[in-house]
Formats: structure tokens, C-alpha cells, sequence
């Protein structure tokens, strides 16, 4: 017989409480630990697209520790997955609003800001976050913020966002792949190309990048480099979308 790991993590889970329960030699947990276990079979059942025991679990969790902030931004992320965006917007403002000096609960706040048409106030907290002395990763924070600038085709900003992130982390994937993103999109297929070039030379390759320089070698009229891109996007990353699109003729 197979077991499921999450299924059998939530039966023992229970087994373990029922112990504790007829067992005077044991404490009860307290709802803090709990909600956190809850919390974390709820992350396990969503990861593997379970969505209403994750639900379930979660909801748990929100009613034995509803003052935790983890508790809140996860429940929303939850939520968010479920397209409940009352509930989801619910969770993820209190769990701001609990821990608002936190640069990692601003970081995940400002993602869903940005992902529910609110790119301006999500814009200005990525970019408290990458100002916090608190958080260790500024770079990230500023390419959040040049993503969710984008989003709205501000590419001046985007761009200045992305280019402040690699000031601090030189060659960072993301950043350059961005830009690379932004001249392609501005008619500047040479200095895509080149991007990707240098990209390439310093980072391991991704369907993405590939995929910019196929589209620049195609619109600068390089057939046969054009071609070499393409080549690797179907041989290393043949269950990518931008296999599928080259496959489907699609090259824009």
C-alpha cells in the first residue's frame, strides 16, 4: 500500500495528539505550536496543489493563533491561491498590520499589492524594504520593485530598479534578463543581445534568457545565431512554454 507523505505527516500528527491527550505525562501543545503545524501541513497540501485540506489546515491554524503574522501571510497567500481575494486581502493586510517593522511580511505585502493593480503603494514598500537595514537581500527587494513597475510600463523606473540591484549584486539573473526585457521591448535589439551575451558568460542559461536572444538575433536579422538559440532552447529546456511557442511558430 502507498501512503501519501502529507496524508500520513496529518495522520500521525493526529495519532500523536490523541497520545498526548490520554496521557496525563504530556502537556498539551499550546495553540502558538499548534497553529504552527497546522500552518506547515497547510504549506505542504498547497505545494502539492491540494488546495482544500491546505484551506483547512490554514483556517485551523488562523483559529488557534490569529495574532501571528506568519499565520496571516500564509493564510493569504492561501487564499490568494483559491481566488478568494476578500479573505486573502484579509489576511495579508493583518499580517502587515501585525508586524509592519518586518521587512520580510512588507516584502510579501507589497508582492500582492502589486499583483492586485495597487503597483503604486506595492512600488513604495519593495522599496522600504530594500532601504531596511534589517534586510539582507536589498537587491531582491529592487528587482520586486522594478517588476511591479514594469507591470504598469513605467520602464524608466523598472529600469533604474534594476539597474540600483545590480550596483549592489553585479550579474544578478534577474536584474539582467530584465533589462535585456526592457531594450527588447523599447526596439533596442542589439543591446538585448548583448545582455543576453554577457548573461550567458557569467550565469547558468534559462529558457527565458534564451528566448530573448533568440527573438534579438531574429529582429536584427541573424538567422544562423537566431537558429543556435533556438537549438538550445528545444535540446536543454524542451518542456519550457518557449519550446512550446517556438514549436507553435510563435516568435514575438
Amino acid at each position: 500500500m502507498k501512503f501519501n507523505s502529507v496524508k500520513l505527516l496529518g495522520w500521525i500528527l493526529g495519532l500523536s495528539l490523541a497520545a498526548c491527550s490520554h496521557n496525563s505525562g504530556f502537556k498539551k501543545a499550546s495553540p502558538a505550536v499548534q497553529a504552527s503545524t497546522n500552518m506547515q501541513l497547510a504549506i505542504e497540501y498547497m505545494k502539492l496543489g491540494k488546495m482544500a485540506p491546505a484551506r483547512d489546515f490554514m483556517e485551523s491554524a488562523l483559529s488557534q493563533d490569529p495574532g501571528s503574522a506568519d499565520v496571516q501571510m500564509t493564510a493569504g497567500m492561501i487564499y490568494e491561491r483559491l481566488n478568494d481575494m476578500t479573505k486573502a486581502e484579509r489576511a495579508y493586510s493583518t499580517g502587515y498590520r501585525l508586524a509592519k517593522d518586518d521587512p520580510n511580511i512588507q516584502n510579501n505585502y507589497a508582492g500582492f499589492l502589486c499583483r492586485t493593480g495597487k503597483q503604486v503603494a506595492g512600488e513604495k514598500l519593495f522599496l522600504e524594504v530594500a532601504r531596511s537595514p534589517l534586510y539582507q537581500t536589498p537587491e531582491v527587494a529592487l528587482v520586486n520593485a522594478g517588476v511591479c513597475s514594469r507591470s504598469v510600463g513605467d520602464l524608466v523606473d523598472a529600469e533604474k530598479h534594476f539597474k540600483e540591484a545590480i550596483a549592489i549584486r553585479p550579474n544578478l539573473p534577474e536584474a539582467m534578463l530584465q533589462l535585456g526585457n526592457i531594450e527588447f521591448d523599447r526596439g533596442d535589439a542589439a543591446p538585448a543581445r548583448d545582455i543576453v551575451v554577457k548573461y550567458l558568460l557569467v550565469n547558468p542559461p534559462t529558457p527565458e534568457v534564451l528566448w530573448l536572444g533568440f527573438r534579438a538575433e531574429r529582429k536584427l536579422g541573424d538567422s544562423t545565431a537566431a537558429a543556435a538559440y533556438a537549438r538550445r532552447v528545444q535540446t536543454e529546456f524542451p518542456n519550457s512554454s518557449q519550446a512550446l511557442m517556438m514549436r507553435s511558430g510563435v516568435d514575438r
